[in-house]
């Protein structure tokens, strides 16, 4: 079979979850080789990206890919394309995988598709565009296709092979070199979860009424060890920060348990969790769209029903 490239996802030594989802999408299409920039990938990395069946991981660990954004990868993923003639690359669909691979595209003069939702063995391609609204199948009929796939979309299903790591170098030109990174501040992360890799989510909207309504919203999610999202009328206003935004401009999810909070369901909000396994939603309004959604739904105030959940299961534990 032919290989399929496989762009890592990663922070230092830590693995997304979206790159095994790209790593199990792969193997539906050829023999998947994962290629990582930059630091971290250890012996416990190399076992992780086996497990769900990376055959090989080519890395490239050098100065000039770690002290750059963007440019040094897309030319890197460039020239493989020309060296290996892979059946296929596949990117996550996140703001530096999109960049890296329109960049490699244009270098290699290679078709690309992005925000994929699946890929079947013949590369056909479909996205949900227009807020989920629509559904598009589409190929690469030009060069080696390049897709990014949007994050949950595929389920991450391990097969487990012995991986081989190969060091490769590659010359980076100057002009990759003209942006630096000259600073590095690191988020400190909070006690819940990762919003796009989380099991459990519980999201608030414009019924949340303000900023200061989503304190019962966290709450809940504490009490599930859950991530908290947001809707986009709820970021725009203001009243939570713009990287909880659940939807097509957001990130998208697809949890065992999505808990909706006064939020009315707009095509913008569904398509980015219209996946999640368990749908629960708390709305005053019983026409709310995201009614359609519901496996369970209570049509009542937010600021009664949240609470008495909240205070239910902390009295469970």
């Amino acid at each position: 079979m032919s290989d399929v490239l496989v762009l890592a996802e990663h922070h230092g030594t830590e693995v997304r979850k979206v790159t095994f989802e790209l790593i199990t999408a792969a193997r539906d299409l050829g023999t998947p080789v994962v290629l990582w920039l930059g630091s971290g990938c250890d012996d416990s990395t190399l076992a992780s990206l086996g497990n769900f069946g990376a055959t090989k991981v080519l890395v490239v660990d050098s100065a000039e890919v770690s002290d750059h954004p963007v440019a040094p990868g897309a030319e890197i993923l460039a020239s493989l394309i020309g060296t290996m003639q892979p059946a296929a690359v596949l990117v996550a669909s996140s703001a530096d995988g999109k960049e890296i691979g329109a960049r490699a595209a244009i270098k290699s003069n290679c078709g690309i598709i992005t925000d994929a939702v699946a890929i079947a063995p013949d590369l056909t391609v479909t996205q949900n565009v227009f807020g989920g609204s629509t559904i598009v199948h589409s190929k690469v009929n030009h060069g080696t296709p390049i897709i990014t796939l949007r994050p949950n979309s595929v389920s991450a299903v391990p097969e487990s092979v012995t991986a081989v790591i190969e060091h490769i170098s590659s010359d980076i030109s100057d002009g990759a070199q003209l942006v630096s990174i000259v600073n590095r501040n690191v988020v400190e992360k909070g006690a819940r979860p990762e919003l796009a890799e989380a099991d459990v989510v519980v999201s608030g909207g414009r019924g949340v009424g303000g900023a200061e309504g989503f304190g019962v919203i966290e709450a809940l999610a504490d009490s599930l060890n859950a991530a908290v999202g947001a809707s986009r009328a709820a970021t725009d206003a203001g009243w939570y920060p713009h990287q909880y935004q659940v939807g097509q401009t957001g990130k998208t999810v697809s949890p065992s348990l999505y808990i909706a909070n006064g939020i009315s369901g707009a095509i913008q909000h569904r398509a980015g969790m219209q996946t999640s396994k368990v749908v629960i939603v708390v709305n005053k309004d019983p026409e709310a769209p995201i009614f359609e959604l519901a496996d369970y739904g209570v049509v009542g105030d937010l600021f009664a029903v949240v609470p008495q959940l909240t205070e239910e299961i902390t009295q469970r534990k």
